[in-house]
Order: structure tokens, then C-alpha cells, then sequence
């Protein structure tokens, strides 16, 4: 059995409990798992403390029936903890993480809670293999993450997103990010969109919340993946995509940047594209306060299962 009650699960959501390496109970429709992995991370530290911070915060929604939605995870959701990483080598940490991720895709409907943003290269490489085709991506982030290199390393929480167009695991014209305002030269800041993709920066989205204030943003998403026939949709979810006065707990803050209402508003917006799953990742608890950043951060995972939910069986 897992060693931990259901009491430190997401939402407090059934245990997924494993005997001898096989799952015990018949698997429900969605699954949760954390990858506490933060050893990419260029400048503060932490993010490996992030699932289990986002679970706890889950705790405050109690029977976690979404206000718009009107359902609830509860029920259709099992916690796998935290999968078993290496904590030193980011090589290491993907080769074990792939096998992991690869079986319990296979299960279910996945959402995943990092960790710094390297975990979602390996992530992409699964969804890559099991769907057979690459896959649309909304990214949220105040980085681009298409760096070339990591300070001179090939790889790293910055340049994930480089690597997925190089290793054809992304469909470049259905790349969409949001949130990007940090420093960055020219080439990469330009990546997304040079490559076909959309991009709708921080500056272009201040003072812009409501669904109505938002339309054309939601509608040019829309748009675009109907036009590529609803391919199999991703979503990344960098947790300082948010101006750090809504989530000061993460380990690469940059001011000016998005509201909670701002992503609430578009995740909402979106809750019918084909999603195949998600993560939300770098969260770090040592720099929160008053829980704001995993606050929010298991408002959005809430969300995102809800609207599955509310959707009907989703493929996987």
C-alpha cells in the first residue's frame, strides 16, 4: 500500500494503493501524481516541496464542487503520490520518470504536479508515443523556455519547450503561450511564434479578465485548434505566469505579470478543446505566503479536473 492516508491526497481523493508493483483497485477515470524534482531550477530552489503543498491547499475545497461547472473530481479522481525520482541528475531523473509516466497514461486521464519545469519534457515524450502524433500545447509562463541551453548545460527548466520542437513533439502552429514578459534575447523570446504558433505576452493581456474582455483571446485559441482539426491539446501550466502578488512562492518570480482571474478566465473559456491532461508546476512553498501561491495553483488543477469532469468521458 501507499504510505499515506487519504488525508494528503489531492482534494483528500481515494489512495491509488499498489501491491507488489501492480495497481489494486480498479483504476477511476482520472489520476494525480507528483514529481517532487527541482534540481534544474536557476534560482530559487524548492519546487520539489510544490505537490505536496498543492495538495494540502486542495484541502480547503472541501466537497470540491465547482461553482461553474456544478461537479465534482471527487469520486472520478485517484492520488499516485509522488512518483520516485533522483534528486541530483536531470538525465537520471527523466529516464525514471518516463517508464512511471508511461504506465499510469495508460491508465488514466493525467494531471501532474511539479516540480520544476524540466519534468515536462518527458512528459510530452509519453503523450508523444501514446497518442501517436504531436500535440497542441497551451503554455503558461512568464518564460518562454525555448532557450537553446541551460547556462551552457543542453538542458534544463529553460529549455524544454526548444527541445519538444526539435524532438517534433509539439505541433508548432498549435503552440500557444501566455504570460510572457521576462527578459530574453530576440531568437527565443520570438521561438513560438516564428515557428507558427500564437503568443499573447503579459503586456498584451493587462487589464483584461472577464470572459468578455478576454473573447478574442479565447476565440483565437478556439479557432486555431479547430482549424488543425482538435488534435490532442496539453496543457503546461508555470505557476509564474502569475505577477508575483498572486503567487509569490515560485523560484523565478517576474513582476507585471498575470492575475489569477486572468487564468481562470481562459482555463473556463477552454474547458471543451480535446485536453488530453496537464501540470502545473513550479510552485515553491519556501517563498509562499499566507499560501497564496498554492492556493492558487490547486485552484486551477480543481478546475481543470472539473471541467473534464463536467465534459463526459474524455479520450485518452
Amino acid at each position: 500500500m501507499f504510505p499515506y492516508s487519504s488525508h494528503s491526497t489531492f482534494l483528500r481523493a481515494r489512495a491509488a494503493a499498489r501491491h507488489d508493483g501492480h495497481q489494486a483497485d480498479p483504476p477511476l477515470p482520472f489520476g494525480l501524481a507528483g514529481l517532487p524534482w527541482d534540481g534544474s531550477v536557476t534560482n530559487r530552489s524548492g519546487a520539489r516541496h510544490g505537490p505536496a503543498a498543492i495538495r494540502q491547499a486542495s484541502h480547503m475545497l472541501c466537497d470540491g464542487v465547482h461553482p461553474l461547472f456544478d461537479v465534482t473530481p471527487l469520486g472520478h479522481l485517484e492520488d499516485h503520490g509522488d512518483l520516485t525520482v533522483p534528486n541530483t541528475s536531470l538525465s537520471a531523473m527523466r529516464q525514471a520518470l518516463l517508464p512511471q509516466a508511461r504506465a499510469l497514461l495508460a491508465r488514466q486521464h493525467m494531471v501532474w504536479l511539479g516540480g520544476d519545469h524540466s519534468v515536462t519534457l518527458p512528459l510530452l515524450q509519453v503523450y508523444r508515443e501514446r497518442f501517436g502524433q504531436p500535440l497542441a500545447l497551451i503554455h503558461f509562463d512568464a518564460h518562454c523556455d525555448t532557450w537553446p541551453d541551460h547556462f551552457g548545460e543542453p538542458s534544463g527548466h529553460g529549455t524544454w519547450l526548444h527541445e519538444a520542437f526539435e524532438q517534433g513533439l509539439v505541433r508548432p502552429e498549435c503552440v500557444v503561450q501566455l504570460g510572457i514578459r521576462s527578459s530574453a534575447e530576440r531568437q527565443a523570446r520570438e521561438r513560438v511564434r516564428s515557428e507558427g504558433g500564437l503568443m499573447f505576452e503579459a503586456r498584451a493581456l493587462r487589464g483584461l479578465e472577464s470572459p468578455g474582455q478576454l473573447r478574442e483571446v479565447i476565440e483565437a485559441v478556439r479557432r486555431r485548434m479547430a482549424d488543425a482539426g482538435h488534435p490532442p491539446l496539453y496543457l503546461t501550466l508555470d505557476i509564474d505566469c502569475l505577477d508575483p502578488a498572486y503567487a509569490p512562492g515560485t523560484g523565478t518570480p517576474e513582476p507585471a505579470g498575470m492575475s489569477t482571474a486572468q487564468v481562470m478566465t481562459l482555463l473556463e473559456g477552454w474547458a471543451d478543446l480535446n485536453w488530453v491532461g496537464m501540470d502545473c508546476v513550479e510552485v515553491s512553498p519556501p517563498y509562499d505566503h499566507a499560501e497564496l501561491t498554492s492556493q492558487a495553483a490547486a485552484h486551477f488543477v480543481w478546475t481543470y479536473l472539473s471541467a473534464r469532469v463536467a465534459q463526459g468521458p474524455q479520450t485518452r
